[in-house]
């Protein structure tokens, strides 16, 4: 994490995030220094109170919203979610430039009208993902350094059990995959992607351990053969996003 004091921040016009996260064992991973950003890591399921939808000045110059092993129906498990819920709306229609990953994308399509399924069929995605971008991520002032160009970004990172079956109202379609349509999506400020940018191969690794509907050996040789692909997405999307920030802060009024 990169952090300054306030008279260097305001000189070299540092961004300041507020990160969100919802279980232990998702955390920034690589984004922790990938992000040109001062982080404040907000441990949601530790009992640290989430960000409040009535306060999104607290949030600093942008917000994001990590995975977890939790669904986003799942308020009797993980009762920070209603609260994360309405924030992440708020900052969409509020004009806050947002980074939801997995959960943290499937989140705002809950109340927006979307459809959430859990433990989706055709079952769970794990590994190196070959994207499809639309033409619509040709223009996205996140996604349209991923999409477009000479070496655009061809694999992600998965790693879902439950899926976007339906977006949220007037939301823009970015991304699919062969496995499932909703990729990546935009609603309002907020860009939303189903796969791992953030994801280490240490941190992949644990997760596939976590789970016994995965082959640990087969995902981790997709995952190496795909790695530096992987990996330079990863590196791309958030050097994107904290320029999109960056942007996005100038357009405001002193």
């Amino acid at each position: 994490m990169t952090t300054h004091d306030t008279d260097a921040t305001t000189a070299t016009g540092t961004v300041r995030l507020t990160v969100v996260e919802n279980s232990p064992d998702v955390t920034l991973d690589a984004y922790a220094d990938l992000l040109d950003a001062e982080l404040r890591v907000v441990r949601a399921h530790e009992g640290e109170p989430v960000p409040v939808a009535d306060r999104l000045d607290e949030l600093g110059d942008g917000l994001v919203v990590l995975g977890g092993h939790v669904s986003a129906y799942d308020d009797a498990r993980a009762p920070w979610l209603p609260a994360l819920r309405e924030t992440l709306v708020a900052a969409a229609t509020q004009g806050v430039p947002t980074l939801g990953i997995c959960l943290g994308a499937q989140l705002p399509a809950v109340p927006g009208g979307g459809q959430l399924a859990r433990a989706a069929p055709p079952g769970r995605e794990v590994g190196a993902t070959r994207a499809f971008w639309r033409a619509e991520a040709d223009t996205d002032p996140v996604l349209a350094p991923l999409a477009t160009g000479d070496d655009p970004v061809r694999c992600v990172t998965s790693m879902h059990g439950d899926a976007i079956v339906e977006l949220p109202d007037g939301a823009v379609w970015l991304a699919s995959s062969n496995m499932y349509p909703y990729q990546a999506f935009r609603l309002g400020s907020a860009l939303g992607v189903q796969f791992h940018p953030e994801a280490s191969r240490a941190g992949f690794a644990a997760w596939c351990d976590r789970y016994e509907d995965v082959d640990t050996a087969a995902a981790l040789a997709g995952f190496d053969d795909n790695a530096p692909a992987l990996l330079d997405g990863g590196r791309r999307l958030a050097e994107s996003f904290v320029t999109a920030v960056r942007v996005s802060r100038r357009r405001v009024p002193a």
